[in-house]
């Protein structure tokens, strides 16, 4: 059995956990054994420059049968600022299972080797509560399905932005942790990605009859269906939407604004940019431009038209 740490180039967010490869139903599927990988990546967070979160083990509950459990060596400490942009960590790698149907995933964790750092405070460490982490883990729960005799690759999407809130007084910490997670198998994802136009970047936003200029490069929103309403992010409700939200970043080689969002499941998607900064636990009235639906298809990547300065 092989153990791995390098990094992947594949990428994604949202929360629930996705349908992965279909039911239990195809007796071929449910008897054997298969082998799984399971790699971690993330979406960025205002205000936050490093999230580590020390795992510890990785369980996994078939349909049928008891708990199968793979410990990691010591932990395994994951900064989830660095998985962005189409990159992830594996977990485990080719480690072999009963094939089936499973309805859960459990990450462990080791809380007093979580940590948070501010943008604003340099090196500073925050403690980082993860209510029945250490006990029961982060739970995703949700059918999906290792086949016999093949290695399925499945990536835990662990989004940042709408999982660390500020506990207010019901944690002994600093920040909590309210895990906002989705599993996709890596056959079943594409990829958008695109560009914004410099000129909208460096431009001044007009806002309630003021002049506000951009703070920093903003950020593409991702929302799920065609023609979607546009909208902040707001953990405390209920909606899916928006699916996740991805920087724009400027690339030094081509001095091009540009953005990626990964592991989406196919269907229809609606995106947007907004320059303004997303309080992740209110409602904000945030400016959105260059809305455009587009159709996301397995193993591919759908560009984006150019979100543009509009005069």
């Amino acid at each position: 059995m092989k153990r791995s740490v390098q990094l992947i180039a594949i990428s994604t967010l949202a929360a629930g956990m996705a349908a992965c490869g279909g039911s239990g139903s195809d007796s071929s599927a449910s008897s054997g054994t298969g082998t799984v990988s399971f790699g971690i990546t993330d979406a960025p967070a205002m205000d936050l420059s490093n999230v580590t979160i020390a795992f510890t083990e990785i369980r996994l509950k078939p349909e049928e049968g008891q708990w199968v459990e793979f410990p990691l060596e010591g932990f395994e400490q994951v900064n989830l600022l660095d998985l962005q942009g189409g990159l992830s960590e594996p977990l485990i790698t080719d480690e072999e299972v009963p094939a089936g149907t499973y309805t859960e995933l459990r990450l462990i964790v080791d809380t007093d080797n979580s940590f948070v750092k501010r943008e604003s405070t340099g090196d500073s460490e925050y403690s980082l509560a993860v209510p029945s982490g250490e006990q029961s883990g982060l739970k995703l729960k949700g059918e999906f399905l290792v086949a016999a005799d093949t290695t399925t690759n499945f990536t835990i999407d662990f989004d940042v932005r709408k999982s660390i809130v500020d506990p207010q007084g019901k944690a002994l910490a600093d920040y909590m942790l309210k895990p906002s997670l989705r599993l996709v198998n890596n056959l079943e994802v594409g990829s958008i990605s695109g560009q914004v136009d410099v000129a909208l970047i460096r431009s001044t936003r007009l806002e309630d009859d003021g002049v506000a200029d951009c703070e920093y490069d903003g950020a593409v929103y991702v929302f799920s269906g065609e023609n979607a309403e546009t909208s902040d992010l707001n953990v405390n409700n209920e909606e899916g939407n928006p699916l996740m939200i991805v920087p724009v970043e400027l690339d030094d080689e081509s001095s091009l604004y540009s953005y990626t969002a990964a592991f989406l499941p196919e269907g229809n998607y609606t995106i947007s940019y907004s320059c303004q900064e997303d309080n992740n636990e209110e409602d904000d009235n945030l400016d959105f431009e260059g809305t455009q639906s587009l159709e996301v298809v397995a193993n591919q990547t759908t560009e984006a038209e150019l979100i543009p300065l509009v005069e």
